[in-house]
């Protein structure tokens, strides 16, 4: 149990991945259970549902990276000299 925390915590966004991904398959399968799809067609819709949670998760991630991006500048802002602003 503990090497599946050190690793959410290691990669919290490949796991978004995979609990988004799982929850987004079990609606689709339920969702188009009597619809009659081939076994490719299943195939290809779980891959491309799989695909599409996983470039959620990156795109959500842009948020992330600009916070992160935004507290570092004003960190090294509040420790500039007094008189020096760090030119960003």
């Amino acid at each position: 149990m503990t090497a599946i925390r050190n690793f959410a915590g290691r990669h919290p966004q490949i796991v978004a991945w995979i609990a988004l991904a799982i929850g987004m398959v079990i609606i689709l399968i339920w969702s188009a259970k009597d619809v009659g799809f081939t076994p490719t067609q299943w195939a290809a819709l779980i891959v491309t549902t799989i695909l599409l949670a996983g470039a959620c998760v990156w795109i959500i991630g842009w948020g992330d990276e600009e916070e992160q991006d935004i507290t570092s500048s004003s960190t090294s802002e509040e420790n500039a000299p007094q008189g020096k602003a760090s030119s960003s």
